[in-house]
């Protein structure tokens, strides 16, 4: 009996100091993401190899905010994954994230590309590029020189309402004041060799077949074409160009990005933290370079090397929260210069 009382003492100490520590249940946490289950599965299966901790997914094409929002206090979530600073905005100003104070993710993050009060965090960058004919002679532009006449009939672009490019033209408002702004979606308009729309793919596509000379497109398209991950007809399209890095007269290149944000009422809190900061890992960091061709955040971590060929990359320093500010204004000056029509 008083071995039994022995080994019954013994085994409640343990569970006391197991729970003491944390580690007392088999440990979780829930993601609730946009991102591709492609892009998102082998950055989970890593953390879980390296951690022992289970990742419950949520994939969510669209509604993020709302499905959270309609869960309330009882929602399972812990992390909320998404693609756009628009969309990360919007789950802070919806009351749905929480801070995080992590001298982990401060030290990884630069500050312009994560929230000031520590509500998101950019994960990865995809840069707002222009892809030119291969034989076209120009290795630099600007973002603001696109509305040069000597452009008119040879730009590619997809729809202005796309929030990729409202992004572009917000960080461009941050640049300059609303009338420029205005003025210089007139005149890339006046630009366009075919009514905007489409995809960023469609921009190498069109430059093939010799509709137009340069397109606005994001970055990681181009890893992905000319990986042969969309098949030998992309491939073609993504050999027929050069990638140009543009920056702003007065910045850097325009970036936009993926991110993630502990969710307000998350019940794995400490895990939550635990994966977002794995997400800023050397070995996490890698993996969204080789699966999305998107850049790092960190500084440390090493590029794609079709993405690397582009030159180094110089991203300009508005923090992203500005660019924020200005999206409504920026969709309404699209529809203002009926730049879709």
């Amino acid at each position: 009996m008083k071995a039994a009382q022995l080994v019954l003492r013994s085994t409640l100490a343990s569970a006391a100091i197991l729970a003491a520590t944390g580690i007392a249940h088999a440990q979780e946490v829930n993601l609730y993401t946009s991102r591709e289950p492609g892009l998102v599965e082998p950055l989970l299966e890593a953390f879980t190899k390296s951690t022992g901790v289970k990742v419950n997914t949520v994939f969510l094409k669209d509604g993020l905010a709302e499905r959270v929002a309609s869960e309330g206090e009882s929602s399972p979530a812990d992390l909320l994954m998404a693609v756009d600073m628009g969309n990360l905005a919007d789950l802070v100003d919806k009351g749905l994230t929480q801070p995080v104070e992590s001298q982990v993710l401060t030290a990884a993050i630069p500050e312009n590309l994560r929230d000031p009060g520590n509500q998101w965090f950019g994960l990865s960058m995809r840069a707002r590029v222009v892809y030119a004919a291969k034989d076209l002679e120009i290795d630099q532009i600007t973002y603001e020189s696109l509305a040069d006449p000597e452009w008119k009939g040879r730009i590619c672009i997809r729809s202005g309402q796309h929030p990729y490019n409202t992004a572009l033209f917000s960080a461009f408002m941050s640049h300059h004041d609303a009338a420029q702004t205005e003025e210089w979606l007139t005149g890339l308009k006046a630009n366009l060799a075919r009514q905007a729309g489409g995809g960023d793919r469609d921009g190498a596509k069109d430059i093939l077949g010799g509709i137009c000379d340069i397109a606005v497109a994001n970055s990681y398209y181009v890893g992905l074409m000319r990986s042969g991950a969309g098949g030998d007809e992309q491939r073609a399209w993504g050999d027929a160009i050069k990638v140009i890095l543009p920056t702003f007269e007065d910045g850097g290149t325009h970036v936009n990005i993926s991110g993630a944000a502990v969710a307000r009422h998350a019940p794995n809190r400490d895990q939550a933290v635990q994966l977002l900061e794995y997400l800023v890992s050397d070995e996490a960091q890698k993996i969204y370079a080789e699966a999305n061709y998107e850049y790092p955040v960190s500084s440390g971590a090493a590029v794609d090397p079709i993405i690397a060929s582009f030159g180094e990359l110089q991203v300009d320093p508005t923090p992203l929260t500005q660019i924020v500010t200005n999206r409504k204004e920026a969709s309404a000056l699209v529809d203002r210069v009926g730049f879709d029509n």
